[in-house]
């Protein structure tokens, strides 16, 4: 056959000889063999071969069915898993001829995985069979009866889901009415499968002993055989008669077998289930055989009687009845007395063992089949049977749950009656039966309270019932005297064990209740089996017991499967109606009661006993009759107290019911110290109930009203009556009448006028009066009240009087008064109220709870836990409100009230945002209340009458302060020619929501609630309310520096959702349009600002802007300051051909007016400020256009000079003059941002010099910059200023063109010093102001103004005219005029305006590299031979720096290092930081300006005050965890990505646009500088940090600084101009090396210095290169000293190879070291040994002698140790 490798010849197609083997053979035996090879083990089931001999059969198995089922026989479990899994895939998806191929393996398959150990295997092999049936179907037949058997077994899996899906597949493959059919074909099959693994199978046959482990055998062994046992017993079930005779032979076999019946002992629970439910099925199916077995089933089955498994027991019980109906000779084969009866004593007298509800059901069945032999003597059988179920019923099991309790009862009742009607006649046994057992039964029910919840009353009522209705219905018959006898008998002990549980002083409590439950049951019987859901039948007594065995074999026949329905015959018993009492029983029950009434009444009198008075009043709730009374009154017949009614005299005397009412029953109600006196108010009803009428009722009760009653009795009297309507009925009249009514009235007004505090009752008894008006106000019969109409009312206006009063109290008088209480009340009427609408004091009341929920609590005086309760309150009268009957709008008065008090809250009263958040809390619960009513008009309603009118609005938006006018009118987007008057916020003020924010913000909360549902209201209301909440925020917007409130009102509105796009997502956005843009026609200011603001939040696009623009194209002239506003916003989004035309026609306006139309809005002024609009966003690009415009102005300057305000008091201006000249000034800064060609010097004049005049007005008018013309007219004079001195500064001459001569020249030395010498004096007389009213104009003005100065040269600085400023007891070396300049400057880094603060770091800037010239000159002054030489940068910077630090320590101190801080841009905190950030900016370029030893004593400075190390924590608080450059990452993914350390920090005034990265980016910058210029120091700081920050600061400089910096510095080495004489130096850039080669005579050193990949933290390595001509020793020396110079000096690497050089220098020319640092030039301030040791000559540095002392605590020479002098 060759190697099962090698490859098969081309073509050929014919298999092996061993593949025509197999098909020879499957030719021969007609079926295709399963496995090929030896084995014979009948658990290898074979598998599919890849090839399985015959072509044609080869080729009915897919090759992806091959690969599954070749799958399905591997062990690992995953792998069968997922193989059947796919294996029913395929089935569900290919063809059935293909799934066909399949069925003639499948069988061996199916029958060895079906019985798979893993449980998930077995129920996906049901799923799969079921698939594969549904696509073959008819098909599966040839192969059913190797299938079936184990098919059976699979729906009796022990594991449900597996059995549930091989039911679903059999169900699949047969019908109902065919499943007996498949059965009976397949019948012999199956019988022989399921034997085999009954008789013959063993763990070890059924798995294999070498792989499985034995737990897993065992396991999967006891499986089979309960499913084997289960699969007899379906078999048996399902197969039809006329088939079980033909396996009768097959069954007798099994049951040869010992084996099997020892599966009825097995230690497996599961087993010995499945071994009595089949051996139910076989008595049931095949009874013949079983009584052939009599002697083997017997045993096994009566034997294990006290299997209390609760697994096997309802199989057990099920197998005994069966046992005992089919075999009737079945207790020969056992002995009863000894081996069953004493299991089934022990197993009921423990309870069932926890089994009760299964065992017990099945007793009576039990003891109903006993022949009369089994249980001679009876008498005692019986007796011990009943004793034994009576101590089952004490267990604590059986006490403690209420279904066992139930089982064990209804057990033994059902007993005893069928042994009564067993032996009705026998006298013994008939006393046995009631005295022995059903009296102790009963007595031990009444000790133990919890066995009286189980239905024991009810089952006795049912049993006295039965053996009644017998009685009566056979007078004459002998039964019937029997009977009457041993009810008799049951009385007369009855009696006896109630007279001794109630005669007792301190009778048991639980006894009592137990007695008065039992006679309550007995005088109206409940069936039990009405009451107990869960049985559905009722057990039937037979006059003859063959008729009861007949049923009872019917039963068992029928419900072979059902646990309980053995013992159960669905035949009601037919009694009497439950109201209807025996005649038997009435007599002896009424004469127990009146025993047991009198023999309390007794204990009440003589004890005061409330035990007796209990039952009294129990017993009185059930036989409340004359009789009972007068048992109870006695021999008493004394007459009511005196001074009572005529009437009530009569009744009393009439009705001892009466009687007893008024002579025993008040004089306990009002006892004190009763706290529950409810069973007393059962007493009193039971009393009324014996009188004739409601009107006697009445007439007590009121008697009882006026005089007798508490207010605690009569509350319990009233709350009985609501307890039931039959009580009610009683009272009615009572309720409804003058005198409670009256009573009720007096007692609210007594309530509300009652302060907690000045009450001397307690709590209690005054909240139970509380409670008393809740129950009558809140309590309906029939929609109607319980009391008068009239006294409700009354009622209610009083609790609405006390609400009223609430303000004029303090909260703390509040919190004391008892509006708590009416809240509660008024809360139960309003929840409980039915019927019409509420009544006009309800409606009163409850707008004034609304009122006082909508208020803050300041004005209410009101505490939180009131204001809830309020809240509550208010909402449930609203609920009930809106659900009732239609148009409540019309005929409620608190809805049209509420409306109208809404409007006048926000129209006239003052509110604060606090006040107004509450209200607008209010009015959306108010409104959720309304959405859910039935009307949907309502809320339309409501809201359209809150609503203001047109004339309204127009007021309240007249009220809105004008301080909105300074920020469009600065930023030139709107432009005004007359005065506009200032208005400021007065303190008081400040906090109060104008009236136009208040209506808006209510009306928008209105529509937003109201648009949840459609059609509430029309498009034209929502649009106006739109428009009016967008002008409140424009106004809120365009305010500078604004009030309190606004930032409070906007965040409220931003929490409500209440945003642009939610508003615009309302209305139809081109009505909104619409409505805005007629609206700025006519009134233009913020009207014409919204339309900017929908745009730039994208509700609206310019095309909507341009459609509005050509409808209204006409319509625009003449200019009005509507139309000018208009225009000016619609400029920009205006097409170019449309902006020409519109121009072109102005320019010969322009040209052609007089004098005195340049002024108005329709003339000059109005033209002007168009141009300059259009200007401003770039729409006018005709160069010729902007010429002729500079044209006329020039030749109005010529013609109309007196126009122009050159150096002039602006107070004899008028505001048509400023507004000229503002927009001519606004024209000549756009002119020069969008003029490219060149001008003529006339024109250059006039622009330089009308510049100059204008700012030379604007600063000597600063007196007048309360006026906003004036301020406007100064803010854009800076600006032309700030737009020229921009045009010539130096770095965009290139970009300028051809300028006329000798401009610039002028322009340096004139203009530019002109603007600077009026700008400089006028920041800081602006700075110094405190005037907080113009603060809007200095934020503003200072931009320019501040812009302009940072373009100031260093000339023109040092040529300031500032008045001199110094500051007492300062150290400095700087000239005075110098010094100034700096003590003016300084301060301004700490001013709160972001302009001043970067022109002030500009100007200084530019003075700090001049200022390090000054110290040195001084040099030589400093350095005390005592201790480190320091030396202070500018004394005015440090005093800076110091209060800066303070206010860094207020903002960063809590923050700890390495969290990020994000500063918010502008605020006071961003102010601080960004002052002291540019103070050392400042310093670090005065370090890095000075010369090596100066920058030695200025580190030693700082290293003394550790300002350094203060600003290196706070930066990396400030520091962004990733210092990435804008959106570098994104556009440069594949480079390096840009980063605030690689890019240049630009502080710019006129970019804003950024800000939020500024603080990050200048602290990285500032970070980067400190690196460079103060490596050493930064190190110091690094290495003695904690080790957090330590790793920290590590991380952060390696990932973004040190590659920065190292190749900075290897670039500066590379590009250095300084040159050595005798040493080179050369870098290395990708190894980050520099070389430095020192040669002097015939010496040569090489050194190697390495920077390390944390530079500049890490230390610097230097390596030895080429060395010649120098000792070793010396050459160490060398190395370290160049090693420490590097590590300790602050400065490049260039400066220390210098100062080594130097070093080796001065070592050449014959200086000797200094002996303590062993270098001969000092590491730090660069001296040369200087002090010498008198005795050994040598000399040192004076710093290292200094450390040398103070380190070792003496003043000896170092190397001599003599005293140092």
């Amino acid at each position: 056959m060759g190697g099962k490798n090698k490859q098969r010849t081309k073509g050929n197609l014919r298999p092996s000889n061993s593949g025509r083997a197999a098909e020879l053979l499957a030719k021969e035996q007609g079926t295709v063999p399963g496995f090929i090879g030896f084995g014979t083990s009948q658990s290898d089931l074979g598998y599919v071969p890849a090839i399985q001999g015959a072509e044609e059969i080869d080729n009915l198995v897919d090759s992806d069915f091959r690969m599954v089922l070749r799958k399905l026989s591997k062990k690992d479990v995953t792998t069968k898993l997922k193989a059947m899994q796919e294996f029913g895939i395929m089935c569900s998806e290919r063809d059935t001829e293909i799934v066909k191929g399949v069925l003639p393996y499948w069988p061996r398959i199916f029958c060895k995985i079906s019985l798979d150990h893993d449980r998930r295997v077995r129920e996906a092999t049901q799923q799969a069979f079921e698939k594969l049936i549904l696509k073959v179907k008819k098909h599966l037949a040839p192969y059913l009866k190797s299938l079936m058997g184990y098919w059976l077994m699979a729906q009796c899996d022990t594991y449900t889901p597996a059995a549930c899906a091989a039911k679903d597949a059999f169900e699949a493959a047969f019908p109902p009415s065919k499943q007996p059919e498949a059965i009976a074909f397949c019948k012999d099959e199956i019988a022989s499968v399921l034997h085999d693994h009954l008789i013959k199978e063993t763990p070890d046959t059924l798995s294999d002993p070498q792989t499985v482990p034995e737990e897993e055998r065992q396991a999967k062994f006891y499986r089979v055989i309960t499913c084997s046992l289960l699969a007899l017993k379906k078999m048996l079930c399902l197969l039809p008669d006329n088939e079980i005779n033909s396996l009768e032979e097959k069954f007798k076999f099994l049951l040869s077998h010992n084996k099997f019946w020892k599966y009825g002992k097995h230690n497996i629970p599961q087993i010995r289930s499945a071994y009595f439910e089949l051996v139910s099925a076989l008595c049931q199916r095949i009874p013949q055989l079983m009584k052939d077995e009599a002697s083997k089933v017997s045993p096994s089955v009566l034997l294990s009687i006290d299997d209390s498994d609760p697994m096997v027991c309802p199989a057990l019980w099920e197998a005994v009845l069966y046992t005992l109906t089919t075999i009737e000779d079945c207790w020969m084969h056992v002995n009863a007395k000894k081996s069953v009866f004493p299991k089934l004593s022990a197993i009921v007298r423990e309870g069932g063992r926890g089994l009760a509800t299964v065992i017990y059901p099945y007793l009576l069945p039990f003891i109903s089949k006993l022949p009369q032999s089994i249980t001679d003597p009876k008498l005692d059988f019986f007796k011990n049977f009943l004793t034994s179920i009576g101590t089952g019923m004490s267990t604590e099991r059986i006490k403690t749950s209420f279904s066992e309790c139930s089982a064990v009862a209804a057990a033994f009742f059902e007993c005893l009656r069928f042994i009564m009607q067993q032996n009705l006649g026998e006298e013994d046994m008939e006393k046995m039966l009631v005295n022995d057992q059903l009296i102790p039964f009963i007595d031990s029910v009444l000790k133990e309270p919890r066995l009286q919840n189980g239905q024991m009353f009810n089952h006795l009522g049912d049993t006295l019932t039965s053996w009644e209705t017998k009685a009566d219905k056979e007078k004459d018959d002998i039964a019937a005297r029997n009977l009457e006898k041993v009810l008799f008998n049951f009385w007369e002990k009855l009696s006896e064990i109630c007279v001794e549980k109630i005669n007792e002083p301190e009778a048991d409590d639980q006894s009592v209740l137990g007695v008065s439950n039992l006679l309550q049951v007995l005088h109206k019987p409940k069936s039990a089996l009405k009451s107990h859901k869960k049985k559905v039948g009722k057990v039937r007594f037979a006059d003859e017991m063959p008729e009861s065995h007949k049923e009872n074999e019917k039963s068992l026949s029928s419900e072979g499967e059902h646990s309980e329905g053995s013992d159960l015959v669905p035949d009601p018993l037919t009694q009497p109606p439950s109201d209807a009492v025996s005649p038997l029983r009435k007599k002896s029950l009424e004469d127990l009661v009146c025993k047991l009434a009198e023999m309390s009444i007794n204990f009440v009198n003589e004890q005061m006993s409330e035990q007796h008075l209990r039952f009294l009043s129990n017993l009185l709730g059930t036989f409340s009759s004359s009789q009972v009374f007068k048992v109870l009154l006695g021999d008493e017949n004394q007459s009511i107290v005196k001074g009572k009614s005529l009437e009530i005299s009569k009744l009393a005397q009439k009705n001892p019911a009466v009687q007893f009412l008024y002579q025993k029953l008040i004089g306990w109600l009002n006892e004190d110290q009763r706290k529950d006196a409810g069973f007393l108010m059962d007493i009193l009803y039971s009393a009324l109930r014996c009188c004739d009428n409601n009107t006697e009722r009445k007439d007590i009760l009121d008697d009882l009203t006026q005089v007798e009653l508490k207010w605690s009795s009569l509350l319990q009297v009233i709350e009985k009556a609501c307890s039931s309507s039959e009580r009610r009925a009683l009272v009615t009249l009572w309720l409804k009448g003058d005198i409670l009514g009256e009573k009720l009235v007096n007692l609210a007004d007594h309530l509300c006028n009652m302060n907690l505090e000045s009450t001397v009752s307690p709590e209690p008894y005054f909240s139970e009066r509380w409670i008393l008006l809740s129950v009558v106000l809140s309590q309906h019969s029939e929609n109607d009240y319980l009391i008068g109409e009239v006294y409700v009312k009354r009622i209610i206006n009083k609790l609405h009087e006390t609400l009223s009063k609430t303000k004029t109290l303090s909260e703390a008088e509040n919190s004391d008064s008892s509006i708590a209480y009416v809240c509660d009340v008024a809360y139960d009427y309003f929840r409980s109220a039915k019927g019409c609408l509420l009544m006009p004091p309800s409606e009163d009341m409850l707008l004034t709870l609304f009122q006082l929920c909508a208020q803050s609590k300041e004005e209410t005086h009101l505490p939180d836990f009131l204001i809830s309760k309020l809240k509550k309150t208010w909402l449930s009268g609203l609920n009930f409100l809106i659900h009732q009957t239609d148009s409540a709008y019309e005929r409620s008065t608190f809805l049209r009230q509420s409306a109208l008090w809404l409007r006048s809250q926000v129209q006239s009263s003052s509110l604060d945002v606090k006040r107004l958040q509450v209200l607008l809390s209010t009015v959306d619960d108010f409104l959720e209340e309304l959405l859910e009513s039935d009307d949907t008009a309502l809320l339309g309603f409501y809201i359209a009458s809150v609503i203001p009118n047109d004339s309204e609005w127009e007021q309240m938006r007249e009220c809105l302060p004008l301080q909105w006018l300074h920020r469009p009118l600065l930023e030139g987007k709107l432009s005004l020619n007359h005065e506009c008057v200032k208005v400021d916020y007065v303190v008081q003020d400040i906090n109060i929501v104008p009236n136009h924010l208040c209506a808006s913000a209510l009306l928008s909360k209105m529509i937003f609630v109201g648009l949840k549902k459609e059609g509430i209201l029309e498009d034209k209301e929502i649009e106006k309310i739109i428009a009016e909440l967008l002008y409140s925020l424009q106004w809120c917007e365009e305010l500078y520096n604004p009030p309190v409130f606004v930032s409070g009102y906007c965040n409220m509105l931003q929490r409500m959702n209440i945003t642009y796009d939610n508003l615009c997502a309302l209305g139809n956005t081109s009505g909104l349009l619409q409505l805005i843009f007629d609206r700025s026609k006519v009134y233009g200011t913020l009207w014409s600002l919204i339309i900017i603001k929908l745009i730039s939040v994208r509700r609206i696009t310019p095309e909507d802007v341009k459609h509005q623009y050509r409808r209204e194209e006409n319509r625009f002239f003449p200019l009005t300051e509507g139309n000018l506003h208009t225009i000016q916003i619609l400029g920009p989004f205006l097409v170019k051909e449309e902006k020409r035309k519109f121009i072109a026609d102005c320019i010969p306006a322009l040209l052609s007016w007089p004098k005195t139309d340049l002024y108005y809005i329709d003339g000059g002024f109005g033209y002007f400020a168009i141009f300059n609009s259009s200007l401003q966003t770039r729409n006018l690009e005709d160069e010729e256009l902007l010429h002729g415009i500079l044209e006329v102005v020039m030749y109005w300057k010529n013609n109309y000079e007196d126009v122009f305000l050159f150096s002039c008091n602006l107070s004899e201006a008028n505001p048509e003059t400023l507004g000229i000249n503002i927009e001519m000034i606004r024209f000549l800064s756009l002119f020069l941002k969008y003029w490219t060609s060149p001008l003529a010097d006339n024109e250059w004049d006039f622009i330089m010099c009308s510049m100059l005049a204008w700012l030379e007005t604007a600063s000597k008018n600063r007196a007048l910059y309360f006026d906003p013309l004036v301020q406007l007219f100064a803010y854009v004079s800076c600006g032309l200023a700030c737009d020229l001195s921009v045009y010539f500064d130096s770095k965009n001459l290139s970009t300028i063109g051809k300028l006329p001569e000798n401009l610039i020249n002028e322009w340096k030395e004139f203009f530019s010093q002109g603007i600077h010498n009026l700008l400089l004096p006028l920041l800081m007389t602006v700075t110094e102001s405190t005037d907080s009213s113009e603060t809007s104009f200095q934020n503003a003005v200072l931009r320019p103004m501040c812009e302009a100065l940072t373009y100031m040269s260093k000339d023109q600085l040092l040529r300031h005219k500032l008045p001199e400023r110094f500051v007492a007891g300062q150290e400095t070396n700087i000239l005075e005029h110098l010094q100034t300049l700096l003590n003016t400057l300084t301060p301004l880094l700490l001013h709160k305006a972001r302009p001043v603060q970067i022109a002030a770091y500009h100007m200084l800037y530019k003075l700090m590299p001049e200022l390090p010239q000054y110290d040195q000159d001084n040099l030589k002054s400093y350095g005390d031979e005592e201790e480190e030489p320091a030396l202070s940068p500018p004394a005015v910077l440090m005093s800076l720096l110091s209060t800066q630090e303070d206010l860094l320590e207020n903002i960063l101190g809590c923050v700890s290092v390495g969290q990020i801080v994000t500063i918010k841009p502008l605020s006071e905190d961003f102010c601080y930081v960004l002052g002291y950030l540019l103070t050392w900016k400042l310093i670090l370029t005065f370090f890095k300006a000075a010369p090596s030893q100066l920058r030695a004593l200025y580190s030693m400075y700082l290293r003394k005050t550790k300002s350094l190390n203060k600003l290196l924590s706070h930066l990396f608080k400030l520091m962004p965890e990733n210092p990435t450059f804008g959106e570098s990452v994104l556009e440069f993914s594949n480079k390096e990505p840009k980063t605030f350390f690689t890019e240049e920090l630009r502080l710019s005034i006129r970019e804003t646009a950024a800000l939020r990265y500024q603080i990050p980016h200048l602290a990285c910058s500032v970070y980067h500088m400190t690196l460079k210029d103060l490596p050493a120091m930064v190190r110091l700081w690094w290495n003695s940090s904690e080790k957090r920050i330590f790793n920290i600061v590590d991380r952060f400089t390696s990932k973004y600084v040190s590659n920065v910096l190292s190749f900075q510095e290897i670039a500066s080495v590379q590009t250095s101009p300084q040159l050595f004489n005798g040493m080179t130096v050369k870098a290395r850039a990708t190894t980050r090396e520099v070389m430095a080669t020192y040669t002097i005579e015939d010496i040569v050193i090489e050194l190697i210095i390495q920077l390390p990949s944390n530079y500049p933290l890490g230390s610097i390595t230097v390596e030895s290169g080429k060395r010649v001509g120098v000792a070793v020793q010396q050459w160490r020396n060398w190395m370290l000293q160049l090693s420490t110079y590097l590590t300790h000096q602050n400065g490049s690497i260039m400066e220390g190879l210098a100062l080594w050089k130097n070093n080796v220098d001065k070592r050449f020319e014959g200086v000797e070291d200094c002996m303590i640092c062993f270098s001969v030039i000092h590491g730090f301030n660069y001296s040369l040994p200087k002090k010498a040791c008198r005795t050994c000559k040598k000399k040192f540095h004076s710093a290292c002698l200094y450390k040398w002392f103070t380190s070792s605590n003496k003043s000896t020479c170092p190397l001599c140790r003599e005293t140092f002098f």
